[in-house]
Parts: C-alpha cells; sequence; structure tokens
C-alpha cells in the first residue's frame, strides 16, 4: 500500500550565517519535515522500536483505522509497513531561485507535479543567526512570495490539488502566509475533507495579523487535526499559557500526536507512553528541530510503528539534526 502525502507551505532560499560569511540552501518548514519524512521511510529510520521494545500498549491504531501490534510483538521486520509518496505543494515563480528551489526538492525525493509556477513571482528568503549554544533567530522577505497564492485562482479559491491525497502536513506558517479568506475557506474545505490532517501550530507572531487571529486559526486546527503536533514553547507564547495549562489542554486535544518540549523529549499525545528520550551530545543549531522531529515521527507513524517507536524516531531524528547547522543536514 502507498500513501500518498501532501505537506503544504513555503519554500525558500535560505542563508545560513557563518562569521562573515552566509551558505546558501534552500528550506521551510514544512519541506524541512517533508525531506525527513522521507529520508526516514526511505532509509528505516523509524525503526525505533529496536531501541522501545519494551514500551508501547496494545490495541494502537493507526491513523487509518489499522490495528497495530504492541511495542512487545513487534519486530522490526514484522512491523506493518505502507510505501510513502510525499510531495509538496506550493507555489513558485518562474525566477532562476525558483528553478533552483524545484530542482534541490525533486532531488530530495519529493514530488513537485503539484508545484505551481506564477510568471513574474518569486521566492521568499530568510536568514539564520545563532548563538554559541544553538539558539537561533530569523529575518524574512517573504511578503511578495509565490507561495502566498498556492490555492489562489482567478475565480476565488480551489483546493482540488489536495483531493488525490491520503496525508496533508501543514502547519500555522502554512496559514499564516495565506489572506485571511482563504484560510478559512481552507478550514471550511477540511472539515469535509476525508483526509488524514497533520498539524505544527508553528507559531511566528510576525506573520500573522495579531495574535487573536493566529489563536482562531489556530483552534479551528486543533478541533481537526488527527495528528497533532504542537511545541510547547509556540503554545505558550500564543495562548499566553503556562507550561501545565498547554499540557493540559494539548493531552484534550482529539486524535493522537506528541507536544514536543525540546530536549526533554516528547510527550504523547493520546495514548500515554512512558519511556525516557537520550539528549543531543552537541547541539550545535536548532533551526530545524521541530521540523526534523515531526518528519521522523511520520515516517514511523505511516509506516505502521506503535506510538511508543513513533516518539521515539522523532525525538532520535530531531537530536542528529540540531549537531549540524541548517535546517537541512547532509544525508
Amino acid at each position: 500500500m502507498t500513501l500518498r502525502v501532501a505537506c503544504i507551505g513555503e519554500a525558500m532560499i535560505e542563508l545560513s550565517l557563518q562569521g562573515e560569511a552566509a551558505k546558501v540552501g534552500v528550506a521551510g518548514d514544512t519541506l524541512n519535515t517533508a525531506i525527513y519524512l522521507k529520508r526516514c521511510a526511505t532509509a528505516g529510520l523509524s525503526r525505533a522500536s529496536e531501541i522501545s521494545r519494551s514500551a508501547g500498549p496494545a490495541g494502537q491504531r493507526d491513523p487509518h483505522g489499522r490495528a497495530l501490534p504492541s511495542a512487545q510483538e513487534t519486530t522490526v521486520a514484522e512491523a506493518p509497513s505502507s510505501d510513502l509518496q510525499v510531495d509538496y505543494v506550493t507555489c513558485l515563480g518562474d525566477d532562476p531561485f525558483s528553478g533552483q528551489i524545484r530542482d534541490f526538492i525533486a532531488a530530495q525525493g519529493i514530488g513537485t507535479d503539484a508545484i505551481r509556477t506564477i510568471p513574474g513571482k518569486s521566492p521568499g528568503l530568510y536568514a539564520i543567526t545563532t548563538t554559541e549554544d544553538g539558539e537561533r533567530s530569523f529575518t524574512y522577505w517573504r511578503s511578495a512570495a509565490a507561495a502566498r497564492d498556492v490555492f489562489q485562482t482567478g475565480d476565488g479559491y480551489d483546493f482540488s490539488v489536495l483531493e488525490s491525497y491520503d496525508v496533508l502536513y501543514l502547519s500555522g506558517i502554512s496559514l499564516a502566509i495565506l489572506p485571511q479568506p482563504v484560510r478559512l475557506a481552507l478550514i471550511d474545505w477540511l472539515k469535509d475533507a476525508s483526509q488524514t490532517l497533520v498539524y505544527d501550530s508553528n507559531y511566528r507572531p510576525r506573520l500573522w495579523e495579531d495574535q487573536a487571529t493566529a489563536q482562531q486559526i489556530t483552534r479551528a486546527m486543533w478541533a481537526r487535526a488527527d495528528i497533532a503536533l504542537p511545541s510547547i514553547d509556540d503554545e505558550m507564547a500564543l495562548f499566553d499559557e503556562t507550561e501545565a495549562q498547554v499540557t493540559a489542554r494539548a493531552q484534550s486535544l482529539p486524535g493522537t500526536g506528541a507536544l514536543k518540549r525540546g530536549p526533554t523529549g516528547p510527550l504523547s499525545l493520546g495514548d500515554p507512553v512512558a519511556q525516557s528520550y537520550p539528549p543531543a551530545e552537541n547541539v550545535i543549531d536548532t533551526t530545524a528541530a521541530g521540523d526534523s522531529f515531526n518528519g521522523g515521527y511520520l515516517a514511523a507513524l505511516l509506516t505502521g510503528e506503535p506510538q511508543a517507536a513513533a516518539l521515539m524516531a522523532g525525538h532520535a531524528c530531531a537530536a542528529r539534526v540540531v549537531q549540524h547547522r541548517g535546517a537541512i543536514i547532509p544525508e
């Protein structure tokens, strides 16, 4: 069985500042996740059940309702699996940088058929600076990026590009760059859609008109999401809540997922999981920590691993990524 996964958002030119020099790359939060999802699924890195054999309650089901064996019963060779076709859904321009982005995405094994070209448009750009302890800050130039028009047509909005997929993955950034009428229309469309919806709020205040709008959209998405992947820091900032309040609210969300808590390791949403997570040995750059966790976690979950193994896979992927500079590390 092949699951078709659409990752929706904005691919940008990335400048990673290193002293007086800058490395030019391609990245974007949902693109980062698409790449790590594809890599982990292809390389079998989702098989973290090898190190979490004693965890995971019986009776779990994957997002498509298929019964999964408990971690005690599952071996790597016996784990149920699905092939994953990962596509990226966005808009690019007809400039050289857009061509570079499209070629980069294709080289990662990500499908590009759902990428629409808008003549005269160009992609966004962002620069990363990092502190000595690996924390990062961003500067963006994206106000006229082609990705803002991903669902717009001359006559209104068109979401038909999403209809052929089994799983839809998007983030708060995917929604923040859209005009508010398009966001609301997409949420209405999602209410009636049969696809498994994966959401990460990934709150970036500067992308939203105001905090109240971001809260409104995020609440609507959490109510619809089948797989929720919030980060503790983002949710605390977005909803002005304490860590305890965010944790309680996340645990009440429908479906399954993970509350990302940085080096502490994820908290299972849905089925409870008790296991510890080894910290990264040498944190250099946390740029894509959450995005890479999402990729590793989804690679495991969507290919049939139990929740405990998926959580471990996500954490292991993120722990590896933060030991390198930039969002996309060498294979």
